[in-house]
């Protein structure tokens, strides 16, 4: 119990931080601006699921899956990197003068297509769970010390650390429009605006990690 309540803390100490849905949760708002509180609701519970199942399966059997690719974890990171500079850079350039005019022609076209198609991409991947936080869960899984047969105790505490992290996404993106009333729209706004530089500024640093392992493996040939 003691080496599950340890590896447990680890991963949240981890992944937390990194996955970060009180940051997310502006952006989020912003991205579902135009949709009902129950298809939002609805939404928070698809990508706390989403979340769930890629931080499980990172954990689990990412270096495997990693592996039979013949992909390294840093052009991993590399790619992923990108991906995150580019949503963040994209969020930041939103011009909020521009809303009420564009406010009727977002709204036909969410009409005219499900909204739940967005849960996955781009609202679980890369806004929730990034390359960032998949890296890390196939480190912290591919580091688990390797016991004769199956690991029980990184197991329980993978799949503990994965279920709260989801239930925190849930929690912050379910009740994101009461954070925004209760805070404001100039205050969520701030928020957003942070939000979104610290992603530019996290998918940077994901992708110079990704650029220094490549180098030190070109060093090593």
């Amino acid at each position: 119990m003691k080496e599950i309540i340890g590896s447990t803390i680890l991963i949240l100490g981890a992944l937390f931080p990194i996955v970060n849905p009180l940051g997310n949760s502006p952006i989020f708002l912003l991205l579902t601006r135009n949709s009902s509180s129950a298809a939002r609701a609805m939404l928070s519970w698809r990508i706390a699921l989403n979340s769930f199942l890629l931080l499980v399966v990172s954990f689990f059997i990412g270096t495997h899956i990693l592996a039979f690719f013949g992909i390294s974890l840093p052009v991993v990171q590399i790619g992923g990197g990108l991906v995150v500079i580019s949503t963040g850079w994209t969020m930041l350039k939103a011009d909020d003068d521009d809303d009420d005019d564009k406010t009727d022609d977002v709204q036909s076209r969410m009409r005219s297509r499900d909204v739940l198609a967005q849960a996955f991409y781009p609202l679980t991947l890369p806004l929730t769970v990034g390359p960032g936080s998949i890296s890390v869960a196939i480190a912290l899984g591919a580091n688990e010390p390797q016991h004769s047969g199956f690991n029980v105790p990184a197991a329980a505490a993978g799949l503990i650390g994965s279920v709260l992290i989801a239930v925190s996404i849930y929690l912050c993106y379910r009740f994101a429009e009461k954070l925004e009333r209760l805070l404001g729209k100039s205050a969520m706004n701030v928020i957003m605006r942070l939000s979104s530089f610290l992603l530019v500024c996290i998918g940077v640093q994901i992708l110079w990690n990704g650029a220094t392992g490549l180098l030190k493996s070109i060093g090593k040939m």
